[in-house]
């Protein structure tokens, strides 16, 4: 995760340049917030990430050329990348779990209220998930691939400790390592040596995969 001063430079990717003015307005009326560049597709978003060197990018999926998705996968390949936040129309929209699954920090709906926005942005600098439960649960609902995706998830999460399942489920629903570290009784240090260790078990490489792995498995819907 990248690490940021005073300043969040977030960089803007999406082919509709009202879009990018509509965000570029919002994001800059907040002092905390720098919008440090943009892009029309997703090639000159991993260009303007290796140039600007941004704490967040609000990425398009659906672009021209270089899609959202491909771009995510580049830039979360790099060795110090930003945190990658999907844009959608629709909070439903299936192509928000191939960014998820690329390595994205979570998704953000276009139409999210200015507040809400500069909010979030913050979040996914801080290195947290931005993603819904509940839209996170309806996205898996609706893949078309959701019983496959179930099972092989399932087979995934039985290599892990009962302590490293929890873990999980906090990541599942959002939490920040501190807010972890307070519910499960144990200190941020250790937490974060269980994320790293379930992360290599999962084989994977983002802390929002492994919340998606949870919705995936259906843990979240267990009780207790």
């Amino acid at each position: 995760m990248k690490e940021y001063s005073d300043v969040i430079k977030v960089l803007l990717a999406d082919d509709d340049p009202m879009v990018r003015r509509h965000l570029r307005t919002i994001l800059g009326s907040s002092t905390e917030i720098e919008v440090v560049g943009e892009a029309r597709d997703g090639a000159e978003a991993v260009e303007e990430v290796l140039r600007n060197q941004p704490d967040v990018v609000l990425m398009d999926l659906r672009m021209p050329g270089v899609d959202g998705i491909t771009a995510t996968r580049e830039i979360a390949a790099l060795a110090a990348p930003p945190a990658v936040i999907a844009l959608t129309t629709f909070d439903s929209d299936e192509h928000v779990l191939g960014a998820l699954e690329a390595g994205a920090g979570g998704f953000l709906v276009k139409a999210t209220p200015a507040e809400d926005l500069i909010n979030l942005v913050k979040v996914a600098a801080a290195g947290s998930v931005v993603m819904s439960p509940i839209a996170a649960r309806r996205l898996v609902a609706q893949s078309s691939r959701g019983d496959e995706r179930r099972d092989g998830a399932r087979s995934q999460v039985a290599k892990l400790a009962e302590r490293e399942r929890e873990v999980l489920v906090c990541l599942g629903e959002g939490l920040t390592n501190p807010e972890i570290a307070q519910r499960l009784f144990l200190s941020e240090t250790t937490v974060r040596s269980y994320v790293s260790r379930l992360l290599v078990k999962l084989d994977l490489t983002h802390r929002t995969q492994a919340a998606l792995l949870a919705h995936q498995a259906g843990l979240l819907d267990e009780p207790g």
